[in-house]
């Protein structure tokens, strides 16, 4: 329930817009009645669009920041509360879904990548080759999955799945220079984990 300070003298329920000014000025009590009135709706659109559950919380809860952040963004003079915030949820949906995918035929990339057999050596090819390099890759493959997930997920993107650091930076919704960053802290680790097999290399 609405807390009473955020009510009219007359008992009559906040408007939307009376309610972000609360919000704008950080009154959780104001935020939860938000979530309260127009939670569900903001699921639905969600849903609509990422169909999975979990991900659907997870971008819900991403908008409640935002708004929570950005409250003072909303102006009555540009429409009705609802059509602002629906606009919200439905591009951070499309952002995750399009993050998502792209992850997805990164790994998929990777996975092929490991499946493939190894070409044809010259005669001094060996069956031990074959493990040793079957071996390598399955190890880079685990050294990948040790990594922070922000600096795993740019190295797939980047190197499996092809993109730019401009198009990492828009999926991840990352800046351009962290983006940056966290592929260079990604490879700097990868490099330290392969010192121990650069004569396999």
């Amino acid at each position: 329930m609405l807390n009473p300070t955020l009510q009219y003298t007359t008992g009559s329920v906040i408007s939307d817009e009376a309610l972000m000014e609360a919000i704008t000025d950080h009154r959780p009590e104001a935020l939860n009645e938000f979530y309260s009135r127009h939670g569900g709706r903001l699921k639905s659109v969600i849903g609509n669009v990422v169909h999975e559950e979990g991900d659907a919380d997870d971008v819900l809860q991403d908008i409640l920041l935002q708004i929570w952040h950005e409250a003072d963004h909303y102006s009555p003079k540009a429409g009705k509360l609802l059509g602002w915030v629906v606009t919200l949820a439905r591009r951070r949906a499309i952002d995750r879904l399009r993050r998502k995918q792209a992850y997805c035929r990164a790994k998929e990339r990777y996975q092929a990548h490991l499946n493939e057999q190894p070409a044809a050596a010259p005669e001094t090819h060996s069956f031990g080759d074959d493990i040793s390099r079957s071996d390598l890759r399955h190890f880079l493959y685990r050294r990948l999955n040790v990594l922070p997930q922000h600096q795993r997920e740019a190295l797939e993107l980047a190197f499996f799945a092809g993109m730019s650091h401009r198009e990492i930076a828009a999926v991840t919704r990352a800046p351009l220079g962290t983006v940056k960053t966290r592929l260079e802290l990604g490879l700097q680790k990868l490099t330290q984990s392969l010192r121990p097999l650069r004569h396999k290399i």
